[in-house]
């Protein structure tokens, strides 16, 4: 072989190897989103770069100035970034703020992570704390808490939010009268396979079903309506197992989560069981935040705030039953969100009180959490985000 083939071939092996290994690295690379209150020292919306192979986080500053983003989605193309903006007052209304924004890939002289302000619109109802995408990815779907109400906005091809495709002001009360003196629609997302929109209203102790229309972004009640909770559960949150069959439902008030079963031909939850997020010998006062299942469906994970913990649970696959394995101290006060990396091998937890977020190690045989013993300081943190980087 001559030397010019030699090289030939060295060349397209070291090619093909630099190759190889970039793509392993950028299957690696995130951008973590954080959304804040801005009540304090807070400005809006903060970036940062995650290396799942380090488990290092690196400050990109803050991304956009916004009003108490407190919960964020990003889009299935990754081009845009939305946030509830979680006021009373809109423009004069009585309703909070939906901002969509653009987020900047350049790299060189321009920061990655940055976001451009595309467009605002009014929640259509006050104090809106979650937004979701449906499945089609040209939908979301808002709660507004204090509104108790619930609506669906159009995504045009540039990112811009439409005004409003749906409505639904919720109506009634529960026996706790401090916090369930009317409706608070607190989470609103569409099922596996995006024929449902089911609600969790913590006022009225319910989880409303409606039967979601991917073509024109409207909700119409199921039959059934909704399922109840136990009186004064305050449901928050839902997570579903990764084979639709179970949703789990962390309660606030009660510091418990609730099982359902089901099923999706007909868009009905079965009530199954109801265990606490609690160590039996814990008698302080708590609220529930968050809850999500571990993409192997093994594990469910709740967070605490005032025992200041994640609960660990395993899941029974066969029957959705969850047994509580342990609690892990979240190294900070009020943990709200928290979120899984997409590798499925790191939590990370923002401790809304202490200002910072928390970096745990999964193991991916038990579920049990190991703190990495890193943690980033931002500023009233409420909810977090991840987007892989190519």
């Amino acid at each position: 072989m001559t030397i010019s083939r030699l090289y030939l071939v060295w060349f397209l092996l070291f090619s093909l190897t630099t190759v190889t290994v970039a793509s392993k690295s950028a299957k690696g690379s995130y951008l973590l989103f954080v959304g804040t209150y801005t009540d304090k020292e807070s400005k809006g919306i903060y970036a940062y770069r995650f290396d799942a192979a380090s488990s290092e986080l690196t400050s990109l500053g803050l991304a956009a100035e916004t009003v108490n983003p407190s919960f964020l989605a990003i889009d299935p193309s990754r081009r845009f970034l939305y946030a509830v903006n979680e006021v009373q007052k809109y423009k004069d209304a009585k309703s909070g703020g939906v901002s969509a924004f653009a987020i900047d890939h350049q790299k060189g002289d321009r920061q990655p992570g940055r976001v451009q302000l595309l467009n605002e619109v009014a929640s259509r109802g006050a104090d809106p704390c979650y937004i979701a995408f449906d499945k089609t990815g040209k939908f979301v779907l808002v709660a507004n808490y204090t509104g108790g109400s619930v609506a669906v906005f159009p995504v045009q091809p540039d990112g811009h939010i439409g005004e409003s495709s749906a409505f639904v002001q919720h109506v009634g009360s529960s026996v706790n009268r401090a916090h369930q003196e009317g409706p608070h629609a607190h989470w609103i997302e569409t099922t596996p396979d995006n024929r449902f929109a089911i609600v969790a209203d913590l006022g009225l102790d319910e989880l409303l079903v409606y039967r979601f229309d991917a073509k024109n972004g409207s909700l119409t009640p199921n039959d059934p309506p909704y399922a109840k909770l136990d009186p004064g559960a305050g449901p928050r949150h839902v997570a579903f197992d990764p084979n639709g069959k179970f949703a789990y439902v962390v309660n606030e008030l009660q510091s418990t989560i609730t099982t359902f079963a089901y099923d999706s031909t007909r868009g009905a939850l079965e009530k199954l069981s109801t265990v606490s997020t609690l160590p039996k010998d814990f008698s302080g006062s708590n609220d529930t935040a968050e809850i999500k299942v571990h993409p192997s469906g093994k594990f469910l994970f709740a967070s605490n705030r005032g025992h200041n913990s994640i609960a660990l649970f395993s899941i029974n696959s066969g029957t959705g039953a969850i047994t509580l394995v342990d609690h892990y101290p979240t190294e900070g006060k009020t943990p709200r969100n928290f979120e899984i990396d997409p590798s499925g091998k790191f939590l990370f937890v923002a401790n809304q009180d202490t200002n910072n977020v928390a970096v745990f190690q999964i193991d991916p045989d038990n579920g049990r959490l190991t703190f990495t013993k890193k943690t980033v300081t931002v500023p009233s943190p409420v909810c977090l985000k991840f987007m892989s980087v190519e």
